[in-house]
């Protein structure tokens, strides 16, 4: 009966006699497609519809159709039977995810061209003012690719050309490039003739035992590599002194601009790395292992996925079970406990602490975390002995470090040097000195967060702890070398603007703060007094790292280079 012949007050009478509201004509909310339900369950097979594997699926859909509809999000939300809201937030939050609520696709192609500071100041902004390559191509700005010492970079796809022309590019838009397995490395095969795996196996054959690995790796003062600089040794005991069952995160979102260490050591040495980590997760007796690796290194990841294969049919694994999982383009799940957040399907939020992740991390397990190359260097450091670490180094430091060399120099890379090394020592030494034509005047010694330091303070020692009384600090060793070429507020701005886009928004002050500094440190005169002020509410307020570490930059500026500041804003 329509309303007209039933008059709203004679259909609630009728709902008062009945107690019950006449059902809406059609179902609310957004509706399963079955096409799309169809195409859904092709892609995932017989996989596991668990939560945790949520971003992982999302990956699936977006390989294969270049986007992620809102048919598919919603037919993906019943498959794994959750709410489409959690489904949608998640796809939202990661950048490689290109959500399409309404109206056409994306173009076929899209290209991503680095815009973070060692890309810009090697032409990244004449790249994509020059890429104009019609409309089935869309060309993007990306952060850092990984890849700063071949910059710039642009990625077709999640493909990269390194050193990137307007003729490359377009030539690598034209053909379309899918990733290929890595083939340019050490294969588990020839990793064992030259004696991998021989102390893996004398670890699971009771001829070593855990503390004395433990002992070995305090002694020779292995820390962790991938920024946090916390002893090794001591953070394997204090997971181990948690109840089972344990978890192992490792850490392979190396996101940090200037940063590129762990993809040269996976790239050409992984099962020195493999090791590591299959004796760490011995060590603290973790059941699984969570690999989780940038999503920027589609080449590495195919071919981290055939070795651990052939590493498990071999029986090298019988204590623990190996995960690999794929980020998806979010800076902050460098931080550890917004990556466990992203392995377990979420945005990648950080944790309020405590509970730290060595007592509450990976599905509300005791968790260690470990960067790649912490990992890399244990086995090393077990046959060699902790001499072999402690006997190296400068300036009354110990040890050796990997530095991710970038910037104004003629040979940047990774260049392992003694801990403690000089900047000065490590341009005249290891990157054949300035590129012609430049003259050094700064540099950052920790890449985007690390600060921004002169040439008249270029004889500090480089190691944990040396920098923090001048505002700066060395984190991951992402060394960026700057010239009279570069202007100091260019540099402070690209950087905070990296973090404006990277902030997972949680936190006001590093959402909004961030924000408001790139404002004011794009328009006029810099305002000293605000921005300092500025500064110390997102250092002392932010909830993680980022929104802490954020205006290290813009302070060191602002100390450093007061000249600059009389200066109008230069641009590459």
């Amino acid at each position: 009966m329509s309303l007209v012949e039933n008059p709203p007050e004679l259909a609630s009478e009728a709902r008062m006699r009945t107690g019950r509201r006449r059902p809406p004509r059609k179902p609310k909310g957004r509706q399963v497609e079955p096409d799309a339900l169809e195409e859904v369950r092709a892609l995932l097979t017989d996989r596991s519809r668990r939560r945790d594997l949520l971003i992982e699926h999302l990956h699936l859909i977006q390989d294969k159709y270049g986007h992620l509809s809102a048919a598919h999000l919603a037919a993906l939300a019943l498959e794994m039977k959750m709410a489409l809201t959690e489904v949608y937030e998640v796809a939202t939050f990661y950048s490689h995810f290109d959500v399409v609520k309404e109206g056409p696709p994306p173009p076929p192609v899209t290209i991503r061209v680095c815009d973070s500071l060692s890309c810009a100041m090697a032409g990244a902004e004449r790249l994509l003012e020059g890429l104009k390559l019609g409309s089935e191509v869309r060309v993007v700005r990306a952060p850092c690719m990984g890849a700063c010492d071949r910059a710039p970079v642009a990625a077709v796809g999640h493909v990269q050309v390194h050193n990137a022309t307007l003729p490359s590019v377009a030539a690598a838009a034209k053909v379309k490039p899918h990733a290929h397995a890595w083939h340019d490395h050490i294969g588990l095969d020839a990793y064992q003739k030259s004696g991998g795996y021989k102390l893996l196996k004398e670890c699971l054959g009771g001829k070593r035992t855990r503390d004395d690995i433990i002992k070995i790796v305090s002694d020779a003062g292995l820390r962790g590599l991938g920024g946090a600089g916390f002893p090794t040794g001591r953070k394997w005991s204090l997971v181990r002194a948690e109840p089972a069952p344990r978890m192992f995160a490792v850490n392979a979102d190396e996101g940090e601009p200037g940063t590129f260490k762990d993809r040269f050591y996976l790239e050409r040495d992984p099962h020195r790395f493999i090791e590591g980590m299959l004796l760490a997760a011995w060590v603290v007796e973790a059941e699984e292992v969570f690999f989780y690796l940038r999503d920027e290194y589609p080449e590495v990841r195919l071919m981290l996925l055939d070795e651990i294969k052939k590493l498990e049919d071999a029986g090298l694994s019988p204590h623990t079970k190996i995960h690999l999982r794929r980020g998806a383009g979010a800076y902050i799940c460098g931080e550890e406990s917004a990556m466990i957040e992203s392995i377990e399907g979420k945005r990648g939020l950080p944790r309020h602490r405590p509970p730290y992740v060595a007592q509450v991390g990976l599905f509300g397990r005791p968790t260690l975390e470990q960067n790649v190359e912490t990992l890399f260097w244990i086995r090393d450091i077990i046959e060699k002995g902790p001499q072999w670490v402690t006997s190296q180094g400068r300036h009354e430091r110990k040890g050796f470090r990997s530095f991710s060399v970038s910037g104004r120099v003629k040979n940047p890379g990774v260049k392992l040097a003694p801990a403690g090394i000089t900047v000065r020592e490590l341009i005249d030494e290891f990157c054949g000195g300035m590129a012609d034509g430049h003259k050094f005047k700064g540099y950052l010694p920790g890449g985007a967060s690390g600060g921004i330091l002169p040439e008249s303070m270029a004889d500090l020692p480089l190691d944990f702890g040396t920098l923090e009384k001048y505002g700066c600090f060395v984190g991951s060793h992402a060394v960026v070398i700057l010239s009279d070429k570069d202007d100091m507020k260019a540099v402070a701005l690209n950087l905070m603007k990296f973090f404006e886009d990277e902030s997972c928004g949680q936190c006001t002050p590093c959402r909004v703060g961030t924000e408001k500094a790139v404002k004011l440190m794009q328009h006029g005169p810099w305002n000293e007094g605000l921005l300092n002020e500025l500064s110390t509410a997102m250092r002392d307020a932010s909830i993680c790292g980022l929104g802490q570490a954020a205006s290290n930059p813009l302070t060191c500026v602002l100390k450093y280079f007061p000249d600059e500041l009389k200066k109008p804003l230069g641009t590459w």
